[in-house]
């Protein structure tokens, strides 16, 4: 990674998330810029990328970042990607706080946090505000990102980028404005028959919990957002928590409050879309791969209980 970054030739590099709406991000960076270098990121590797970027010169060339949250330690990062020439903009949608905020806009160029829209959108309106191409991709993006759900495209956008297999093909045609083609539709036809069978073996293993709020728990076995919205479908619910088997899970959440949820199980994310880690001890998982259940669903139903 870091011989490809001295090497390169793209006069941006830019350092996002690795979900749809990072990929519409990317996206919009280039229509703006034509060659950009990219590096998509889990939140969890964020600072570790973001370190590997700083070890580089920049050479008065763009760093900029979108769709990743503060996470600690970004701040002495920052300042040294400015100490090596880095230009530095940062644009997000996640939630900060106040004291986070004025730390970051001491050590970039730029910091542009708008939690009413996607990362691509904002994007979209920094860079080309006048370009209807870019709008449209944004408005498609954000459509799936902040759980809208009006236009059935990003469905299927959002489904396809399910298999990161598909992230660059889908991110190339949306810098053309291209928001689905034949390839597309077909890879939706064929991760959708797989889709299903998840979500079903979810369903069958859902239960409810909580007093304030009705918060469905289920195993995950692929696809977190489809799961969780089939989950509120079928059950009503307020929350949906869908949790694999290593102890991760995805909250979703129609109160705004998951983003507070998720903060006390070493996550984050969005007030109706977050995700966190339950310490799933060996004996937990053994658990909760024979039963789909755990004593963590009461700590957090008891968590979102507190909740006013």
């Amino acid at each position: 990674m870091g011989e490809a970054l001295r090497s390169r030739r793209a006069r941006v590099v830019h350092l996002t998330h690795n979900d749809l709406d990072a990929a519409g991000a990317d996206a919009i960076h280039r229509m703006k810029y034509g060659e950009v270098f990219t590096l998509f990121s889990s939140v969890g590797n964020f600072v570790t990328l973001l370190s590997t970027v700083v070890e580089t010169e920049g050479r008065g060339d763009l760093l900029s970042l979108s769709d990743l949250g503060y996470q600690q330690g970004t701040e002495r990062l920052l300042r040294k990607a400015r100490s090596q020439g880095w230009r530095v903009e940062w644009r997000d949608h996640h939630r900060w706080e106040a004291g986070e905020m004025e730390g970051i806009r001491q050590v970039v160029d730029i910091l542009h946090v708008d939690t009413d829209r996607c990362a691509c959108g904002i994007a979209a309106g920094d860079f080309l505000p006048e370009d209807p191409r870019a709008a449209e991709v944004a408005r498609v993006v954000c459509d799936y990102d902040l759980w809208k759900n009006q236009d059935p495209r990003s469905a299927i956008l959002g489904r396809v980028l399910s298999k990161n297999r598909n992230r660059d093909y889908v991110r190339d045609r949306l810098a053309e404005g291209v928001i689905l083609d034949d390839r597309i539709r077909e890879e939706y036809r064929k991760i959708d028959g797989e889709m299903q069978g998840m979500i079903r073996r979810s369903l069958a293993r859902t239960r409810i919990l909580g007093n304030r709020y009705r918060i469905a728990f289920a195993p995950l076995y692929g696809y977190p957002s489809e799961t969780a919205s089939e989950i509120r479908k079928q059950f009503g619910s307020d929350m949906e928590v869908v949790v694999s088997l290593s102890g991760k899970f995805s909250l979703r959440s129609v109160p705004p409050v998951g983003h507070l949820v998720a903060r006390q199980f070493g996550g984050g994310g969005h007030p109706h879309a977050s995700g966190g880690t339950f310490p799933f001890s060996l004996v937990d998982r053994i658990r909760f791969f024979l039963t789909g259940e755990t004593p963590h669903f009461h700590r957090l139903a008891a968590v979102a209980d507190s909740l006013g």
